[in-house]
């Protein structure tokens, strides 16, 4: 492969010396929209030298408003302005400049299209939702992809790569219309909306240690579903159906990095597309580090908002890449942020998303990343964006979240100097899964252990601007699963409780509902592990009550009832939020709403723990401070029993209850 490509380089290096006709050969994007706030439009044309074209175009209501020629003869960055411009096909003509390596012209056909509604329709994710995280790849497939004629006709214009359900790390051929096949099972559920790891083009080749970018986090094509999930018109398909059944679609996308086999790596559009890209030129173009000045990033995230933050610190987080085989982009380039801010807000317009969930937020540069979320709420007030912010302190994460006061600016010149607005409006809680994952090892003692740690964890949220607009989750495709390689159910349903009453805006894991479990020891790709029954030739299909077994169809059961509790619930959703610091071993939090409430009662011990129902008496009205004895009846979410709350409760080792007043 690294032969190849600097064969490419080199005749394309001595194809700039001889004069070529003018042919675009891509556009990006590959068509846009009319009516919208920000009237400017960004062309990245490509073609043979295009660079040294004239550009210009007679369409209605279109203006010109500046052409950029950077590094590369074969770019031509060309800024438009739409405001008066009506739906229709636009001609660009591409003429070549006197004494130029360029000749002749070319007109090329552009699309302009009205949008299907208007910014402010276009209602993003809520606290309201609980998303529902899965990998394509691993969830379902179709079939439509795999079998021996597709497989022939996709190798033949992509890198090499291998469909192996046997190997965790490599493809395993899930598919957008395996998803879409699946989405009544959503329903049964409960859940409201579906993040789907990224969907667009990975074309980058298994490696020799058996490794693929099944995953989706190194993007070759920015404008295209891989081929291997599908079509930008099945994406389509997938969500329009989606919302037919009440449900979201989360797209994930990643400004830090590509991937190698992009076609900018080969040709970048100017020397500073990417960050340290120095070294490319020292390793011949390949993704091979050795003997070269590569930098990784230290992913240490502290530096970029500490204020005592060294600039070494700094750029090493920032500018060093996340891997060799994934390009840096410079967010600090305006040509970089301009291409990759109108790319989300065409997936937006062309698909019909209904949020972003923005991966390794921190790495990239965080002017550059505000300019993002400036735009995107302008254009979609009601939409919402999820930054990935992976450091387990709460007030790391709050400083993050939109309109944040510990980044508010200071006016004393002694005071060190202080990040600016993110405009970003939730943020990731890796706080509460951090806590969550040591609790779930350890008895709750009096004072830091156990539940203690989420108790002490949520006493942070005056740091927040919103706690609703914060996702928390106990376990994602990056870390082990909640169950680890054990099937503990107990402790899954106490982070579950939690997870889906609290302050939150919810995500769960995909086969948490049946028990799925695995670490991440050896690879990644195993805690990523196949839906049972959603592949061809599956011995059971756990999609269904019969493909399952009796502990999971009473895993999913439970999960179920309190999910469809929870889906439209006011208390949940729009209610107050109170805590007790855990009393023997009993960790108690509360939601009220308009004199409704729901008590979660946690017993975070091995042994069976009587509650002192006096010391929550102010949880319910009418009930007197000095009272000694409470006794309220309450329903039992997922039973529908009625519960006496009273110092007779008794609870179990490690018992959970949700009792609804």
């Amino acid at each position: 492969m690294y032969r190849i490509l600097l064969s490419v380089l080199f005749f394309a290096a001595i194809s700039m010396t001889k004069a070529a006709p003018v042919k675009v050969n891509r556009i990006d994007p590959t068509d846009w929209y009319v009516g919208m706030k920000d009237a400017s439009l960004q062309l990245m044309v490509y073609g043979e030298n295009i660079r040294e074209t004239d550009v210009t175009t007679d369409y209605a209501g279109v203006r010109i408003d500046s052409v950029a020629r950077l590094d590369s003869p074969n770019y031509l960055f060309v800024y438009l302005n739409l405001k008066d411009a009506q739906p229709g096909t636009m001609k660009l003509k591409f003429t070549a400049r006197k004494g130029s390596r360029a000749k002749g012209s070319f007109t090329a056909s552009y699309r302009l299209k009205a949008r299907e509604k208007a910014g402010e329709e276009r209602v993003g994710f809520s606290n309201a939702d609980v998303l529902y995280m899965l990998m394509p790849d691993r969830f379902a497939s179709s079939g439509k992809y795999t079998t021996p004629q597709a497989a022939a006709k996709l190798r033949a214009r992509l890198n090499e790569y291998v469909v192996d359900r046997t190997a965790p790390s490599l493809r395993h051929g899930g598919d957008l219309e395996g998803i879409r096949s699946h989405l009544d099972y959503f329903n049964e559920l409960g859940v409201t909306a579906l993040w789907l790891t990224p969907v667009l083009e990975n074309n980058s080749p298994d490696n020799s240690l058996g490794y693929s970018t099944y995953h989706g986090y190194a993007t070759t094509d920015y404008y295209r579903v891989d081929p291997r999930f599908g079509t930008n018109e099945e994406y389509r398909a997938l969500t329009d159906e989606a919302h037919r059944k009440g449900l979201k679609v989360v797209m994930d996308m990643i400004f830090n990095h590509c991937g190698f086999e992009h076609p900018w790596v080969a040709d970048m559009p100017s020397n500073d597309w990417f960050n340290l890209h120095e070294w490319l030129k020292e390793s011949g173009g390949t993704s091979n580090p050795e003997g070269t000045s590569f930098r990784q990033t230290s992913y240490k995230l502290t530096p970029v908002i500490d204020p005592y933050a060294s600039e070494i610190d700094k750029s090493e987080t920032t500018q060093g890449w996340f891997v060799p085989t994934m390009p840096d982009l410079n967010q600090r380039n305006p040509h970089v942020m301009k291409y990759l801010i109108q790319n989300s807000i065409w997936w937006i317009e062309t698909v019909g998303i209904d949020g972003i969930r923005m991966d390794t937020y921190p790495y990239a540069y965080a002017e550059g990343m505000a300019q993002w979320m400036m735009t995107i709420n302008e254009e979609y007030p009601n939409f919402n964006v999820v930054g990935e912010t992976w450091v387990t302190e709460p007030a790391y994460t709050a400083a993050w979240q939109k309109d944040s006061r510990l980044m508010a600016p200071t006016e004393d010149a002694s005071e060190p100097k202080q990040r600016k607005n993110s405009y970003l409006k939730s943020v990731m809680d890796f706080s509460f899964f951090d806590r969550l994952s040591k609790a779930k090892h350890e008895e709750t003692d009096a004072w830091w252990e156990g539940l203690n740690r989420i108790y002490n964890s949520f006493l942070y949220d005056y740091l927040y601007e919103n706690p609703d607009n914060v996702m928390a989750f106990i376990d994602n495709h990056d870390t082990d699963r909640f169950l680890g390689n054990g099937c503990d159910t107990l402790v899954l349903k106490q982070a579950l409780a939690l997870l889906l009453t609290v302050r939150r805006t919810p995500q769960l894991y995909y086969g948490t509902e049946i028990l799925m479990n695995g670490t991440k020891e050896i690879t990644d790709g195993d805690v990523r592990c196949d839906f049972p029954g959603g592949f061809p030739g599956d011995t059971r299909n756990a999609f269904t009550a019969e493909g399952r077994s009796p502990e999971e169809n009473a895993m999913f059961d439970w999960l179920s009832r309190l999910l469809h509790w929870r889906r439209g619930n006011d208390i949940v959703t729009r209610g107050s939020m109170k805590h007790f610091i855990p009393y023997d071993g009993i960790y108690v939090v509360s939601r009220e709403y308009n004199g409704r409430g729901v008590i979660v009662v946690l017993n975070g011990t091995d042994r069976r723990q009587q509650l002192d129902a006096s010391r929550y008496r102010e949880l319910f009205a009418g009930i007197p401070a000095s009272a000694t004895a409470v006794s309220v009846q309450t329903r039992d979410v997922i039973t529908g029993k009625q519960v006496t709350f009273d110092n007779a409760l008794s609870l179990s080792p490690r018992e959970t209850m949700i009792l609804e007043y």
